[in-house]
């Protein structure tokens, strides 16, 4: 009796299990993954306090399902792999026209004044060949992004509506370009350095920036990038912009600080603000500079070169960025901050 139970027992499930492989494809389309594969999915998370559990829990009320379900396979994203940067440079012809000093100062720099730029400050060759490709394999971030001027605006920003409307907003959307698209991990600092007392004081700025940089610094020694992005003051009738795959970016401006004055023809160092990396800096931003070029043409001004040290002195890997001007519009920054992540990959990731 026993073994015929038990035969019966099997029969009745193996029917079971029939019935349920003949229903599964109509039931899969009216959501019954939900059911099906509820246990057995990697990945799974509750949703909380989200707009998609707003829709899900809504969606059930109408047809009389538990709002608590689990996430089925239509509901949950896995990470996708990290956008691949294909190798690309300037043409023969022109890298070899940058061996020539005074064809590479004219082209692609602009030496205020106050300042010198001697042909052993930047060998054209030996700058584009420099190893600035970061280490991934650390733990933590690998990128750094403040602003000595955080307050700085843009057109059309709402000053009442907070630092996402300037240019804190604008780098926060780098931030996420290169993290999401590049998988390098980045450190936004909201720190203010260009307001004191509740009023704007830019005199000062970077000498208040200094010690709390540092502190991250020390804190993040993952941390292989500095970037203080700014943007520029121009004419009120000048507009930087470029249209780079069909959106009208603001224009970039990579900025050098060398660390002397011209005096009657004669460099002298300014004592107190010296920069060991002045070298390294000047390859990293001659190196986004050619890549922006190759890959975007029209999106960089010329690399601007003054005779202070500015934010450049934390890392070798240190670059001050203008990404467009007071008269640009928030959606024109933004625009840029697409090829900018690009450009940014390219030089710091290793090219396929």
């Amino acid at each position: 009796m026993e073994k015929r139970n038990k035969k019966r027992l099997l029969w009745r499930n193996l029917l079971a299990m029939t019935v349920f492989l003949l229903l599964l494809p109509i039931g899969w389309q009216k959501g019954a993954a939900r059911l099906a594969l509820c246990e057995i999915l990697p990945g799974q998370v509750p949703i909380i306090n989200t707009v998609e559990a707003k829709e899900l829990h809504a969606d059930n009320a109408v047809q009389g399902e538990n709002p608590q379900a689990l996430i089925g396979v239509e509901d949950i994203c896995f990470a996708e792999e990290p956008k691949s940067v294909p190798a690309v440079s300037l043409s023969a012809q022109e890298l070899s026209n940058m061996q020539n000093f005074e064809y590479l100062k004219k082209n692609y720099y602009i030496v205020d004044a106050r300042t010198m730029l001697f042909p052993e400050d930047i060998v054209a060759e030996q700058a584009l060949q420099k190893d600035l490709t970061i280490d991934q394999n650390i733990e933590g971030p690998k990128v750094l992004i403040f602003h000595t001027h955080i307050s700085e605006r843009f057109a059309d920003s709402d000053p009442t509506k907070g630092k996402e409307e300037g240019v804190w907003g604008a780098a926060e959307y780098l931030k996420q370009i290169l993290e999401e698209q590049y998988g390098i991990e980045v450190l936004h600092h909201d720190g203010v350095y260009d307001v004191v007392d509740g009023k704007g004081q830019i005199m000062g700025a970077y000498e208040r920036m200094d010690a709390p940089i540092r502190q991250i610094l020390k804190e993040n020694p993952s941390i292989q990038v500095c970037i203080d992005m700014h943007r520029d003051g121009v004419a009120e009738g000048t507009r930087l912009v470029s249209n780079i795959n069909g959106k009208d970016c603001a224009k970039i401006m990579f900025f050098n600080g060398l660390c002397r004055f011209n005096q009657d023809g004669k460099p002298v160092p300014i004592s107190g603000l010296e920069n060991p990396y002045v070298a390294d800096n000047l390859a990293f931003s001659l190196q986004m500079k050619t890549q922006a070029d190759a890959r975007f043409p029209g999106l960089t001004r010329k690399i601007y070169l003054n005779a202070y040290r500015f934010s450049l002195h934390f890392l070798p890997r240190a670059t001050l960025i203008e990404v467009g001007a007071q008269t640009n519009t928030k959606q024109e920054v933004h625009n840029a901050m697409e090829p900018l992540a690009e450009v940014l990959a390219s030089v710091l990731l290793d090219q396929e």
